[in-house]
Formats: structure tokens, C-alpha cells, sequence
């Protein structure tokens, strides 16, 4: 590995580093407002959002397959099943539209 390759890789190192341990240095014995503290909670669900839904959309041919799919999984879901439930059911009904 030459020099340059190592000092790249240091620096991708540094680069991401940094911005995950600065909010635990910043605010190692600070209490966030519960405004932030909300906003913080949900950028998970947020995230995970944005990475599925270009997914349903090109999942196949059809885009009405997809959405079909994360139809019927948001329906499960807001019944409160459990996660588990919520992607078989998803598979299931995608299965019954596929033989049709």
C-alpha cells in the first residue's frame, strides 16, 4: 500500500470521525431541549424512510407492485404488529398480487 493510499485512508478516518463524537464531547453533561430531543428521536425513522422509498418505486416493472407492498406493509404496521408481521404480511400480499 503506497503512502498516499494511507493518507487517504487516514483522512476518510478523520473525516467521519469527527462529526460522530463531537455531539458526545459538545454535550457529554448537557440535557437537549425537548424540542431537539424530539427532532433527534425521529431522524432514524426519517432516514430509513429515504432509503426504502426509492426502492419501492423501482422494485419492479410496475411501480404499483411496490407500492402495493408498502401499502399493505403500512397498514400492518399501524395496526401495531410486530415488525416481523408487518414484512411477512408485506411479502404475502406481494406474492398473492404475483400470481394474479
Amino acid at each position: 500500500m503506497s503512502l498516499s493510499m494511507v493518507i487517504i485512508v487516514v483522512g476518510m478516518t478523520a473525516v467521519t470521525y469527527i462529526p460522530r463524537m463531537l455531539p458526545f464531547i459538545m454535550f457529554k453533561e448537557k440535557e437537549l431541549p425537548v424540542f431537539w430531543q424530539g427532532i433527534l428521536r425521529n431522524v432514524p425513522h426519517a432516514t430509513l424512510g429515504a432509503l426504502i422509498f426509492p426502492g419501492i418505486l423501482t422494485f419492479h416493472e410496475n411501480s404499483w407492485f411496490g407500492i402495493a407492498g408498502a401499502a399493505a406493509a403500512f397498514l400492518i404496521a399501524f395496526m401495531g404488529v410486530n415488525i416481523i408481521f408487518t414484512v411477512l404480511g408485506s411479502i404475502g400480499v406481494l406474492t398473492i398480487l404475483s400470481m394474479l
